[in-house]
């Protein structure tokens, strides 16, 4: 039978405790929200709603077609010219997401006969450009410049270049992004990070983990980010020299071939970047919760990984007593995030928070009450 072999699949799932749902949320959901990836508490900001109402209303509800054809407009380009003046590079491309973005950037900077340097912690869309890539992808150990560099010592082919997160999105801790880039720079690979998780929350005034490290607007370093975090909007963003973006705009499959990203969406993010730019306190204050979370929690006895920004991971005991915990949590007002096995490249169940920079005291004191009076 077609797809008979889905309930093998389906069964197997159940018996390991890994079957997911979606739960649609209502617009006033009463629950204190440290699940979703909104760091900086601006997907519901009036400035921000308001970009994306606007630009609605001017350029309609969509983008009607591809970048290349009707999908680019004037919104767009200053989109564009924002994210990379903020952060300090030289040229910008917006895409519908922040997965779109990363594909874009390992396939199209990872030609046949090229190495590609993978972090064991990356995210699944750079993992996923991997396997896209026709180069020759080589997995290392988490957050060790070594590694990489006794990688690129042994590799004798053509162009390499090493692919990694700034923020890892499960324990929430930092790649050694300066240490990489030394690494790079002493075999001529190039670096490519995704800063999904960095921007917003690192660097001065939120202006991400590469320009905390010094190697902003760097020949050598391209990043991607996602505008669906800390700009509380929806797409992405590969930045870099211009003449990497050039190269993108034709060789990108996510790019040439995809939609582009709803005016509304452009809108948002505009705003919100506009917002940080006015705002930068934003970017310390997720950090400052982000560490009294793992305090609180440490203190009261559970075993949290210290944060680089703005996630709070929690080791659960079991994929089944992660999942009971979350769902213990959400039945006394608290949403948090529950990653389980694929999800986590250790096999380690865990609750993920987000230290959202406008959480009140009060707010804090009750999330890390919950969590404490309801662990398995």
């Amino acid at each position: 039978m077609a797809f008979g072999w889905i309930d093998e699949q389906a069964r197997l799932r159940r018996s390991a405790g890994l079957v997911r749902t979606l739960r649609p949320r209502p617009a006033d959901s009463p629950l204190l929200d440290l699940a979703s990836n909104d760091y900086l508490g601006l997907a519901r900001h009036p400035e921000v709603t308001e970009g994306a109402a606007r630009a609605a209303r001017t350029w309609g509800g969509g983008a009607t077609g591809s970048r290349l054809v009707t999908g680019t407009t004037e919104l767009h380009a200053e989109l564009e010219r924002e994210l990379a003046d903020f952060c300090g590079f030289e040229a910008a491309l917006v895409f519908s997401s922040g997965y779109a973005a990363n594909l874009a950037a390992v396939t199209a900077l990872a030609p046949h006969g090229s190495l590609i340097v993978s972090d064991a912690g990356n995210h699944a869309s750079l993992i996923d450009g991997c396997r896209l890539a026709r180069a020759t992808t080589q997995v290392v150990a988490h957050a060790d410049p070594d590694s990489v560099r006794k990688a690129l010592d042994t590799w004798e082919g053509g162009p390499a270049v090493a692919v990694s997160d700034t923020v890892f999105s499960v324990d929430g801790d930092a790649a050694p992004l300066a240490a990489l880039a030394e690494v790079c720079r002493r075999h001529g690979a190039g670096l490519v990070v995704d800063d999904a998780h960095g921007l917003g929350v690192l660097g001065s005034g939120g202006r991400g983990a590469p320009h905390a490290a010094g190697l902003a607007g760097a020949d050598d370093v391209v990043v991607t980010l996602t505008l669906s975090k800390s700009l509380g909007s929806q797409g992405g963003a590969v930045l870099g020299p211009a003449r990497v973006i050039d190269h993108l705009v034709n060789a990108a499959r996510t790019f040439i071939f995809d939609t582009g990203l709803a005016p509304a969406a452009a809108g948002a993010a505009l705003a919100a970047l506009t917002l940080l730019r006015r705002e930068p306190e934003r970017a310390a204050r997720a950090r400052e919760v982000a560490g009294e979370l793992h305090a609180r929690l440490t203190a009261a006895g559970l075993e949290a990984v210290r944060p680089d920004a703005a996630v709070v991971s929690v080791r659960a005991p079991s994929p089944e007593g992660a999942l009971r915990w979350a769902a213990d949590c959400r039945s006394a007002g608290l949403a948090v995030g529950c990653f389980r096995p694929p999800s986590v490249p250790d096999g380690i169940s865990r609750l993920r928070l987000t230290a959202r920079a406008d959480l009140t005291q009060g707010q804090i004191e009750r999330a890390v009450r919950v969590i404490g009076e309801t662990r398995p």
